[in-house]
Parts: C-alpha cells; sequence; structure tokens
C-alpha cells in the first residue's frame, strides 16, 4: 500500500509499504477515508521536534471504515464509520487517573509514537476510536480531531455570555475557535491575522469583524463602552502574543493554543495589576465525542473552509506550499474516500453562519497581526 512517511526534517517520501497484515488484540484495521494536515505536522517536518520514530506514517487527523477487528474489540462492526483520537496517553500516571489523558506524563500521538493517516490503512487501539454518521463526507469527519482542539481552548477560556472576544491567527484552529464562538458564544468575535483573505473568510463564515491588533482598532470595533478582556492566541507567535495580552483590560484571561516558536518577555505585573489569566490549552479531553456530534450542523461551514487533496502523492508539495504561506483555505486534507471528486483539488463554495446573536460585520479594517 502507499503511504507518506517522515524520516527526518525535510525528509518526507511516499513510499509503497506493506499493508497491516495482523491486527493486535484491541486495535482495529481502518480503511483511511480522510485525513488532514496539521500545523503539528508541519512543526515537526520544519523541526523534526517530535520525531521519536524513524521513518513513520504521519497524520493524525483521519477519518476511515473499521476493515478488521482484533480479538476483545466490542461496540464496532465492519464498515463502521469512524473518527481518530489523535492522543496516545497511557491511562496509569497521574494525571490520566485524575481525568486529564491530554497531559498524560507519557503522551504521544498518532503518526508520532505509532502510525497515523497519511496511508491506505492504519491499525489503531479501538479505544482511540469514536463512530460518526456514516452519511457524512469523510473529509468532513477528518476535522473531528482539530474541531476538539478548537473547542477545548474555547471551553478553557470561558469567556461570559456578551464578552467580545479575539481571536489571533486564522488558521485551522484559530478559524475553527471563531466558528465555535458563533455557535455556542453569545458576543462579539473579533478576529486578526496577517493573511488580509483569510481573516475576511473567517469573518464572513461567522459574522465577526477583523481588527488590528492595535488598541485603536479594538475600540473602534467595539465602541466607547465595550472593553476587550478574553482572547485566544492561535499564531503560537511571542509578538502576537504579546501584543494580545497588552490590549486586554483587566478581569479576563488569554488562552494559548499555538505552537510557539521563541519566548516571551513577560513581565508578570501586567498579570497581576489586571488579575488577567494566561491559560495555556493542550489538545484536548473529552470533546472528541462532542465534536463528533456537532458535524451534521457544522458541515457546510467546515466544507466551506477546506480544500481537499486526492492523492496521498501530493502531501509533500501541499506540506512546502503551507510553509510558504500559501493556503488557499483553512484546512488541507486528502480524501481518499469513495465519495471523493476525484479533481486535484476540491474547494467548496463559501457558506455564512452569522450568529443571530450579533450584528454580522461591516467591511473588514487593514489587518495587522500573525497567521497561524
Amino acid at each position: 500500500m502507499k503511504a507518506v512517511r517522515l524520516y527526518d526534517a525535510l525528509d518526507l517520501r511516499v513510499e509503497e509499504v506493506d499493508a497491516p497484515s495482523d491486527v493486535p488484540p484491541g486495535h482495529v484495521l481502518l480503511r483511511v477515508e480522510a485525513a488532514g494536515i496539521c500545523g503539528s505536522d508541519l512543526h515537526n517536518y520544519r523541526t523534526g521536534q517530535w520525531i521519536t520514530r524513524r521513518p513513520s506514517t504521519a497524520g493524525h487527523e483521519l477519518s476511515g471504515a473499521v476493515a478488521a477487528l482484533g480479538e476483545g474489540v466490542e461496540g464496532f462492526a465492519l464498515g463502521d464509520r469512524v473518527v481518530a483520537d489523535s492522543r496516545v496517553w497511557c491511562g496509569a500516571c497521574p494525571a490520566c487517573l485524575s481525568g486529564r489523558s491530554n497531559i498524560c506524563e507519557k503522551l504521544g500521538f498518532v503518526g508520532e509514537v505509532c502510525d497515523g493517516g497519511f496511508a491506505e490503512a492504519v491499525v489503531l487501539p479501538a479505544r482511540l476510536l469514536v463512530k460518526h454518521d456514516p452519511s457524512l463526507p469523510a473529509r468532513v469527519a477528518a476535522m473531528a480531531e482539530p474541531l476538539a482542539v478548537a473547542l477545548h481552548a474555547v471551553r478553557r477560556l470561558s469567556a461570559p455570555a456578551g464578552e467580545p472576544v479575539l481571536v489571533a491567527g486564522c488558521g485551522t484552529i484559530g478559524g475553527l475557535c471563531a466558528l465555535l464562538l458563533a455557535k455556542l458564544h453569545d458576543g462579539p468575535v473579533l478576529l486578526s491575522d496577517l493573511n488580509t483573505a483569510r481573516a475576511r473568510m473567517v469573518a464572513e463564515l461567522v459574522g465577526g469583524t477583523v481588527v488590528a491588533l492595535k488598541a485603536d482598532a479594538v475600540a473602534e470595533a467595539l465602541g466607547p463602552h465595550a472593553r476587550l478582556r478574553f482572547a485566544i492566541d492561535a499564531t503560537g507567535h511571542v509578538g502576537a502574543i504579546d501584543a494580545t495580552l497588552k490590549l486586554l483590560a483587566g478581569g479576563g484571561a488569554l488562552a494559548l493554543v499555538g505552537i510557539s516558536h521563541g519566548k516571551l518577555d513577560l513581565d508578570p505585573n501586567l498579570l497581576v495589576e489586571r488579575e488577567t489569566a494566561l491559560l495555556g490549552c493542550h489538545a484536548f479531553n473529552g470533546e472528541l465525542p462532542e465534536t463528533v456530534a456537532m458535524l451534521p450542523e457544522l458541515a457546510p461551514a467546515l466544507l466551506a473552509v477546506s480544500e481537499t487533496l486526492s492523492s496521498l502523492d501530493d502531501i509533500p508539495a501541499a506540506y512546502d506550499r503551507l510553509l510558504k504561506g500559501e493556503a488557499a483555505r483553512l484546512k488541507t486534507l486528502v480524501d481518499l474516500s469513495e465519495d471523493s471528486s476525484g479533481s486535484e483539488m476540491h474547494r467548496s463554495p463559501s457558506v455564512s453562519l452569522t450568529s443571530s446573536r450579533y450584528p454580522k460585520s461591516a467591511s473588514p479594517e487593514p489587518i495587522s497581526g500573525i497567521s497561524t
């Protein structure tokens, strides 16, 4: 079978490998139907930071169909359509025993500690699989995992109803955070990204307002009586984090969900005097079944922000294109399902998911931010 395997930093190869011939007890063989390229995949490819197996088949955002069951597996049948949890946790450390498997002391991820979804088939522990509505397009189902990351960040932020929320970075996770805020949060959504077209696409989708990471731009967007207290950083860029933190009025929080490259020069008094919480958001915990349940409602929006490769052969070139910032949509996936269009690149039409709780934004202002 064909697989996309990471050997080292900047060394990604499409190869013919042996198809899985044995399904261990407690595991399931999946026929991969769709898999998404994540920012952490690109980070690992560029830096080699998390390479623990050489080579390893990459890809942890995936959906598929059950093709074989290992001994002792219950709750699944041949042909079931499923999505995969990306986290491989031990279940025995204090973090896991306390219900915090996303910060497991031995945490690894599919595509790193075991082979992932950039292949025609993959064997995974049954405990990682969640069934989804079989009528969903495979490329929609594969977005359940990044949607769970976004939901975890939104939940961690826990902005009270009516409070404005700024999302810095309109890449996959930032865009999905904005989408969930439009669905779940009763308050204005502000968006900032260096990629003007991408920021405007997200703003149009969720009824948000594009702003610069500057106090006067935020004040103009919110009016004289409102204050910005809550924000999500999905850039990981220390400059954007610093700028966003300085924008926040007292009594709020900044949730960090981006992968950072650098260190923040932080004056702790800024947090103390303004009673601002700085929240780390790592992967997700129990949110995956919840986001799977949301997929039918969110499918039009998810299709609108995604672009689809039709072959595993296209993935290395897509990595390079995405690292150059040339993404046409928020998420790039490979679709190997039977309902795939077969074209080189499928781009879904625009769709609006404007919240009925607050007005759609006016024409976006020029922006200044960091894209992710």
